[in-house]
């Protein structure tokens, strides 16, 4: 259940910016793993609220502009290079700091849905299930998802082959059954994709 418990609790500690941040994309064989920073201004009241994958694409997508209407936001990613560069952790991480980075507003503590939180220049509080807790982190849960999959129907124009709009890159069985045929494309994140030589060597 959505409460401000973890905003609240924050500000009675002197904390008056407070942002949540969540990531959509850490699954997929491909595109970005995609990170939102969201601070939702004190009097400011968004009905619908949830983790974003309990969520229509419907309700997503009108949630998504009344938040970048009445909220302090930001959305920021990583590529697949950075992806396999870094490892996924690392580079969710990396897209959060991006998100934070990029606020018009300096947030001065940032609530993290996970268990996970690395190198941020301010406190920070990781909430496991966070997105199902905090209206803050649900709100970057929302922008996070429906920018990724947009993102996703723009590579689908690119390499249609694949079928993107679909499957948003994630381990169907019909898209990793494409790249085994086709290969990867540049989009495609190579350390994850080790079930193509398994596939070759059967």
């Amino acid at each position: 259940m959505l409460t401000y418990e973890f905003e609240n609790e924050q500000k009675q500690n002197g904390y008056r910016h407070i942002c949540g941040i969540d990531e959509a994309g850490r699954g997929p064989l491909a595109g970005n793993v995609v990170a939102a920073a969201v601070i939702i201004p004190d009097g400011v009241l968004i009905d619908g609220l949830n983790d974003s994958k309990k969520l229509s694409e419907k309700k997503r997508e009108a949630l998504y502009k009344e938040i970048t209407e009445k909220t302090v936001w930001s959305v920021a990613w990583a590529t697949p290079g950075e992806i396999d560069e870094l490892n996924i952790l690392g580079a969710t991480m990396l897209a959060m700091h991006r998100a934070v980075d990029g606020l018009g507003e300096k947030a001065d503590f940032a609530l993290i849905d996970g268990n996970c939180s690395r190198g941020f220049e301010i406190p920070t509080k990781t909430i496991v299930g966070g997105d199902g807790k905090s209206p803050s982190i649900a709100a970057a849960s929302i922008i996070a998802k429906v920018t990724r999959d947009r993102q996703c129907v723009e590579l689908d124009k690119k390499y249609p082959q694949y079928n993107f709009a679909k499957h948003k890159g994630y381990p169907t069985k019909e898209h990793m059954q494409k790249v085994i045929d086709l290969g990867p494309c540049p989009e495609h994140r190579r350390s994850f994709l080790s079930f193509v030589e398994k596939a070759k060597e059967k």
